[in-house]
């Protein structure tokens, strides 16, 4: 029996509809249940692959990898019952170009530190990793020493994030709180040279050690990073979705950048002499935003506002000729009805779960909006994790 597709948590998929862990487009289903490979079949480059959550399709090879993220988009689209245009070419993000990763710990003296297994909370302990920056992997090693000084317990999580200027690290969790604790965590930030450390024992973000103002560069333009703060996972993948929102955007003169974090997606708009009024529910982020967008000095400006309690109505997008969004994954709905609702022409709509964009694009489409470009992004590589690009116009 033949694999034709990948389900979308990556098994393949029979002709007759079963479902086959570990097979690849291609493959053929023997009758005692063996799996004979295809002409898909890769060899999986990491010794963790099957126990780590971080990737589930590395037996995969690259035109199966598209196939995956284009049909995981196109078919999202079918089902909210959109005229779906000829797609854009899909966008796969190349190995080791994760910019940013949380990884956990787990295990006191006999510390544990990666990603968790797949469908489990267990943590794998990672020895090699093909999807995180060297820059980010090459500090797993001296953490689980730093870790089994500092966090007793061992269960806590670090993020990773690559700036500017290093790498800046945020430890949550059981990290004790005394002086030889601190002492170490002081250590350990000057001897690897990070940008920054910061530390949330659950009451927020504590910066330990930060020689420097903390940055990225978004299309050109230097942004404060707070720590935690949201990022597109890798720097290709955004350039991707930066380009497509700027094309999408031609002849605009006032545009609104909706849940617009840093201003990854709006601050760019600025050059083309975009006037943009960004508006955020997060303080830090908006914060960093709005000094940015101020920067641009063509009159752009921030608003500090949850969408979800207090969307932006029909009547304020009134003189708005371009609208971008990028929500988190439960998608958008308060804010997508007033949009469906105004006479803003143009909505460029990013996202990184197709099935809650679904339910918003149905909502754009029932207020006469139609789907006028579209484009799959895999920034998570051989994950299932797919984000995408959308515009909509009337």
């Amino acid at each position: 029996m033949l694999v034709v597709r990948l389900a979308s948590r990556g098994d393949g998929i029979t002709a007759d509809g079963r479902h086959v862990s570990g097979a690849a487009p291609g493959d053929r289903v023997a009758p005692d249940g063996a799996v004979l490979p295809g002409p898909h079949r890769a060899v999986p480059p990491c010794r963790h692959f099957g126990r780590c959550g971080a990737c589930q399709l590395q037996h995969c090879d690259e035109d199966a990898l598209a196939a995956f993220v284009t049909d995981r988009v196109k078919s999202a689209a079918e089902r909210a019952s959109l005229a779906v245009p000829p797609l854009l070419p899909t966008h796969l993000s190349p190995p080791r170009s994760r910019r940013v990763a949380t990884v956990h710990a787990q295990g006191g003296r006999h510390l544990l530190l990666g990603f968790k297994e797949n469908r489990s909370h267990a943590v794998v302990d990672l020895r090699e990793c093909h999807v995180l920056r060297p820059d980010l992997f090459a500090l797993l090693d001296p953490l689980r020493a730093l870790l089994r000084r500092t966090a007793p317990r061992g269960a806590c999580s670090v993020r990773l994030t690559a700036t500017d200027g290093g790498v800046d690290v945020l430890i949550s969790g059981g990290v004790s709180d005394h002086a030889e604790a601190r002492s170490g965590l002081l250590d350990f930030a000057r001897t690897h040279a990070l940008a920054r450390l910061s530390v949330d024992r659950g009451l927020g973000a504590e910066v330990a050690w930060q020689p420097h103002p903390v940055s990225v560069t978004l299309a050109g333009v230097r942004v404060t990073l707070p720590p935690g703060a949201f990022l597109q996972p890798t720097t290709d993948g955004e350039r991707i979705l930066q380009d497509d929102v700027r094309q999408a955007a031609g002849g605009a003169r006032r545009a609104v950048d909706l849940f617009s974090g840093l201003g990854t997606l709006g601050l760019p708009l600025t050059g083309s002499g975009i006037r943009v009024h960004a508006f955020e529910g997060d303080r830090a982020a908006w914060q960093a935003g709005r000094e940015a967008l101020h920067a641009a000095a063509n009159g752009s400006t921030a608003s500090h506002r949850d969408l979800f309690r207090s969307p932006v109505s029909a009547a304020e997008l009134a003189g708005v000729d371009f609208a971008v969004l990028d929500p988190p994954r439960a998608g958008a709905r308060q804010q997508v009805e007033q949009l469906a609702a105004s006479a803003v022409p143009k909505i460029a709509y990013v996202s990184c779960n197709p099935a809650s964009w679904a339910a918003d694009a149905a909502r754009l489409a029932t207020g006469g909006y139609r789907l006028a470009a579209l484009r799959a992004v895999g920034q998570f590589r051989w994950s299932t994790h797919v984000e995408l690009f959308s515009l909509f116009t009337r």
